[in-house]
């Protein structure tokens, strides 16, 4: 959940972030395995300053009911009360706070991520992939960033005890995105 810094040829230019060409996607422990999913539903701008990078900016939100494993029945719990409660709390969202340039295509994009309306400060190590016009003459840019959380930070607290030990579903969630924006 969360997102991305920007670079291009004109001070602070915003973009769109492209949803058809973007993924938000996510990896966590399921008893024995991982299992992965993704958000379908997806907007946000970035800023960027090319010449003052720190002077750059993102706000991005998914929308929880937008969740896909590839399994109806998972889906629809990972919508209720025992995890997002999605309809109480239909947003995640990141807006940043500041831009760290780490070099010519790396940033430190520092920022409030609020899941379930529990907001934590997370710093995302992101990845400037280039600029580019495509066919019609649009200006497009992209990134990548990835992150591992502790759910139970965000309230996403259920889960269940196996009689071999342990539980159900691990805390660490590996999110990533890889981001196109116009």
């Amino acid at each position: 959940m969360a997102t991305v810094a920007v670079a291009t040829a004109a001070p602070a230019r915003t973009y769109q972030i492209d949803a058809v060409h973007s993924e938000v996607g996510f990896t966590v422990r399921h008893l024995l395995s991982k299992v992965r999913g993704r958000f379908t539903d997806f907007s946000g701008a970035i800023a960027f300053d090319p010449s003052a990078p720190e002077h750059s900016n993102v706000a991005f939100a998914v929308k929880a009911a937008s969740i896909h494993t590839a399994n109806a029945d998972r889906d629809a719990h990972l919508r209720s009360n025992d995890f997002f409660g999605a309809e109480t709390f239909p947003e995640l969202r990141f807006t940043s706070t500041r831009v760290t340039p780490r070099g010519s295509d790396r940033f430190d994009v520092t920022g409030q991520l609020t899941i379930r309306d529990i907001t934590r400060t997370v710093v995302l190590p992101v990845t400037y992939l280039g600029s580019a016009a495509d066919p019609w003459g649009n200006q497009k840019v992209a990134f990548e960033t990835a992150i591992t959380i502790n759910r139970k930070d965000y309230g996403l607290l259920w889960n269940a005890a196996l009689e071999t030990g342990g539980f159900l579903v691990g805390d660490e969630v590996q999110i990533s995105l890889a981001i196109q924006a116009a």
